[in-house]
């Protein structure tokens, strides 16, 4: 008899693929939503690459009298690229001022542009920025953005101060932020460069870079503003302490328009989520050494975690409270200690000890605690993670294959839209939703079909029921036609068969849901970007659809910047004693 072969061993690639969940397991609105900052997020991969890299941020000018009128201008050397980052700051005024695209009044306007900047580009910028839709960038502009004070605790901070004494940490607590974006265009907007023509060895190339270093530069400027209008009226008054610094980012608000980017950014979305599951899935595959180091430290990330949560101040309306997150991760730390104990003492059962300590906790806490935690394994693999960052270079272009037989686009669409033909389509006209751009306030609104009206051009993609129609019709095509004699018979479908023949075999791109149901909650999808892609942080929602939180909260300063002494964990920042 001959003998059993063995098992060839798995390779490494294939045990990163099988630790990965699969689209089915998180592409539910809900799930998507409960997802947590992390290393890959944009504004923390941001600051990783900073501090790594000594980015040099100084202030040429400062030139703002004791209202807030002026202007000032930055520099940020990246290696051998150079950066201006001209602000226009305003006087605030309740006149026009919003953070609506509507408005037409901010506290400050400001851009980034390569080079030094000259003269007339600073004044023709000047001029144009106020414009928005009417206005055009200088060649060299990547970025418009603007933002307004947070009047009270930005003038709780400056009274403080110019009274010989810190902010109330408590008060500031409340928001985390003096200012708050209010907008941030890009990507040929207003004239601004297109990303794809970034060079190859452009600093900010990878996907959301430039959009956060502008935010980051808000908050560099928001601080600065704060300190020059103390001194003007108080010379001898104390700085802020860089403890405060630190701890205060930049506030963010946004709102229903995220669904439409998730729905024309595709490849964006897929690649984002697809790194970050595979960032998990390499710490799940992770060996702990003898010591137990890597379960050492992720107890370590979870206290941190839980003292982050425990002190949060936002008041949430439908987001899962700190406190209740703060009581499960307890629950998480508890099972990380346990097994820690449990390594330490050499009863070591698990062979892959962090997946398995993920897949026990799935059902016993609540998402967003389970999706802290794989944040919180990234950071054991925080070189690969970094190295995952550099693939968000996307060409986001969609390109069909004409000559792709019918039979196969069917069988493409049957398998990567099994979730579309599992929802109930049929929906009453009652709670049929329709997505459409407001003629008052320029922005995306949701409403019921019933009472929009007829002549309202639906922006929103109804995904599903386009996948329905398509699978129709191609149900009854000859199996061997080409899908371009296809459309020729079905225009109407030529847009989702390009859609479903480029993203093929790429599941994470699109959320499972009927976007046009009353049951939808677009609150979810908003997260998704906020909190996950953007890596904001304490986002409250209101009425299910907007949201507001804070960007590069605890984030190093740029003195920390420079010097390279940033501490690379500055993420969930606990309150400062002063």
């Amino acid at each position: 008899m001959s003998a059993l072969k063995k098992p060839a061993p798995e390779s490494e690639a294939h045990r990163i693929a099988r630790l990965m969940r699969s689209p089915a397991e998180i592409m539910k609105p809900e799930r998507l939503a409960a997802i947590q900052p992390s290393r890959i997020s944009a504004s923390r991969a941001l600051m990783s690459r900073a501090v790594r890299q000594r980015w040099q941020i100084l202030c040429k000018r400062f030139d703002i009298d004791a209202k807030g009128n002026g202007v000032a201008e930055y520099r940020i050397d990246i290696g051998g690229w150079r950066f201006s980052f001209p602000v226009y700051s305003f006087e605030p005024s309740p006149h026009g001022r919003t953070g609506r695209i509507i408005g037409r009044a901010w506290d400050m306007m400001g851009a980034l542009v390569e080079g030094d900047m000259s003269e007339r580009d600073f004044e023709t910028t000047r001029a144009e920025l106020p414009k928005l839709y009417e206005g055009r960038a200088t060649p060299a502009t990547l970025i418009w953005c603007r933002s307004n004070r947070s009047g009270r605790f930005f003038e709780g901070a400056k009274a403080a101060l110019q009274a010989g004494r810190q902010p109330n940490v408590g008060e500031l607590a409340q928001t985390c932020y003096l200012m708050r974006n209010t907008g941030l265009d890009g990507n040929g907007t207003f004239g601004t460069k297109s990303f794809l023509a970034y060079e190859a060895d452009h600093p900010l190339r990878w996907s959301l870079a430039a959009q956060m270093l502008c935010a980051y530069m808000m908050r560099v400027f928001a601080q600065d503003l704060l300190a020059h209008l103390v001194r003007l009226e108080a010379p001898a008054a104390p700085q802020m302490a860089i403890e405060l610094r630190r701890f205060l980012g930049v506030g963010n608000g946004s709102a229903l328009g995220l669904m439409l980017f998730v729905n024309n950014h595709p490849r964006l979305i897929e690649r984002w989520l697809f790194i970050r599951e595979e960032a998990i899935a390499r710490a799940k595959a992770l060996t702990p050494d003898e010591a137990g180091s890597e379960i050492a430290k992720l107890l370590s990330l979870v206290d941190k975690a839980i003292t982050f949560r425990s002190e949060d101040r936002v008041q949430y309306e439908n987001v899962t409270r700190s406190d209740v997150v703060a009581r499960e991760l307890g629950v998480i730390r508890d099972a990380v200690a346990n097994l820690l104990a449990r390594w330490q003492s050499g009863s070591r059962f698990e062979s892959e000890p962090f997946a398995e300590l993920a897949a026990s906790l799935e059902c016993r806490v609540h998402a967003e605690a389970i999706e802290t935690l794989h944040s919180l394994l990234i950071e054991l693999v925080a070189e690969e993670a970094d190295q995952l960052v550099e693939g968000l270079v996307i060409d986001e272009e969609l390109t069909g294959r004409p000559e792709m037989p019918v039979a196969r686009l069917r069988e493409i669409l049957r398998n990567d839209y099994a979730w579309a033909f599992g929802l109930d389509l049929d929906i009453e006209s009652a709670k049929r939703y329709v997505w459409y751009k407001s003629v008052s306030a320029e922005e995306p609104r949701r409403g019921p079909a019933a009472e929009v009206g007829d002549n309202v051009v639906n922006l929103g993609l109804d995904l599903p029921r386009l996948v329905v129609a398509l699978d129709r019709d191609l149900a009854a095509a000859d199996p061997t036609l080409s899908t371009a004699r296809f459309l020729l018979a079905h225009p109407e479908h030529r847009a989702i068969a390009t859609r479903v023949q480029a993203l093929a075999g790429t599941g994470l791109h699109s959320p499972h849901a009927d976007i046009m149901s009353a049951a939808f909650t677009p609150a979810h999808i908003t997260r998704l970007l906020n909190v996950g892609i953007h890596g904001i942080d304490k986002t409250r929602d209101f009425l299910d659809r907007n949201l507001r939180g804070v960007l590069f909260h605890g984030a190093p300063v740029p003195e920390d910047i420079a010097a390279g002494s940033a501490d690379d964990l500055w993420f969930y920042p606990s309150e400062p004693s002063l």
